[in-house]
């Protein structure tokens, strides 16, 4: 990645909520379920409630001025394990014209570090099954498949 392309990261503001919502659209896996632009009022009662939660926090990766990565970080405490705090990384998306540039490594070693910052001694993620190529990235980076994972919807 170029010097004049050089991403940076910070929390989302209000006016990047449809942006956001863009990028979690655009994904076949994500339509599947419902997620789709554009912005209504769940996704605005979402973000204020996670912008009033000082355990939760949307950021975005920028490049050039223009928002083009997106993820939510959870900090959750917890007794087990000695009382570690974890981050929980999750609607982790880039856009499809900046795939493959290194904007993905880059935001995930962003984001372990700013846990790592706040004390956590545990990062996680959940990635659907469909998504091999995920799968890979998040080995690449350290991550293993430790856990199998179950989800109730309703």
């Amino acid at each position: 990645m170029s010097a004049s392309h050089h991403p940076t990261f910070r929390p989302a503001t209000r006016d990047d909520v449809p942006r956001i919502v863009d990028l979690l659209a655009d994904d076949e896996i994500s339509r599947s379920r419902g997620h789709l632009a554009p912005v209504g009022p769940g996704h605005w009662a979402a973000y204020d409630a996670i912008e009033a939660d000082p355990r939760n926090e949307i950021v975005v990766a920028e490049v050039d001025g223009e928002v083009v990565g997106t993820m939510q970080l959870t900090y959750i405490p917890g007794l087990s394990r000695d009382g570690a705090e974890r981050a929980q990384v999750e609607a982790v998306r880039v856009a499809s014209t900046h795939r493959g540039r290194g904007l993905g490594r880059a935001f995930m070693t962003w984001a372990v570090a700013r846990a790592h910052e706040r004390g956590c001694r545990i990062v996680q993620l959940t990635t659907d099954k469909r998504r091999p190529d995920a799968h890979r990235f998040y080995a690449s980076l350290g991550f293993t498949p430790s856990h199998e994972g179950f989800k109730l919807l309703g």
